[in-house]
């Protein structure tokens, strides 16, 4: 118990210390995203923007993890099988909340789930509330303005990585950040991404 308080207190601390925080970075099903070599972002039309999301809003984030994808040696196709699904969780309490929504309740469950573009049901079999019942909302980190980042294979609908970041709305809770901060947000975000930046990006990080 000594040692999950004093995990929390450092991940606090390390909040305090910028505005961004990574929530969490999990990789399932034993995948290894090197064996993919292409990617594809998931697109308004597959689904509907997150409330209170802007086409430009959607464009910007969408452009700092395709950065972050190719600087990993990823290329953007049409028909690849690894989807990059967002979503975003806008409430404004801190709350202590299952990341998984009851059966039945699609593609958005209340103001604790995130709002996914791509619903999570199209998962597959693979969704499931045991597969992701370590998926918590953690209190006083997993807050307002969450942007979460799921990779799927789309053609076996296996999940194969999740990571949130937070915040990615303004300090003030009106509107989303603008591009830099979404760049720096989406940075943070890919900060324990199991697969590399290749050697002539690191030194830009």
């Amino acid at each position: 118990m000594k040692k999950i308080f004093s995990l929390l207190a450092l991940v606090a601390l390390l909040a305090a210390c910028s505005p961004y925080a990574l929530v969490n970075s999990e990789v399932y099903n034993d995948a290894d995203l090197s064996n993919y070599k292409t990617f594809r972002l998931v697109t308004p039309d597959m689904g509907h923007l997150p409330p209170g999301m802007e086409m430009v809003t959607y464009y910007n984030i969408a452009a700092a993890i395709r950065q972050e994808m190719v600087e990993r040696g990823f290329t953007e196709t049409p028909d690849s099988p690894l989807l990059v699904n967002i979503a975003v969780t806008t409430h404004r309490e801190i709350q202590t909340e299952p990341l998984m929504p009851p059966a039945g309740y699609f593609p958005y469950n209340g103001p604790y789930y995130p709002y996914y573009m791509w619903p999570r049901y199209n998962y597959g079999p693979y969704w499931n509330p045991a597969y992701y019942s370590n998926a918590q909302v953690i209190t006083g980190i997993y807050k307002e303005g969450v942007l979460t980042m799921d990779l799927v294979n789309i053609d076996t609908k296996v999940p194969l990585y999740s990571a949130s970041v937070a915040t990615i709305l303004n300090g003030g809770g009106n509107g989303y950040q603008n591009l830099k901060g979404i760049s720096e947000a989406v940075t943070t975000l890919f900060s324990k991404f199991p697969v590399p930046l290749l050697p002539q990006y690191k030194s830009q990080k």
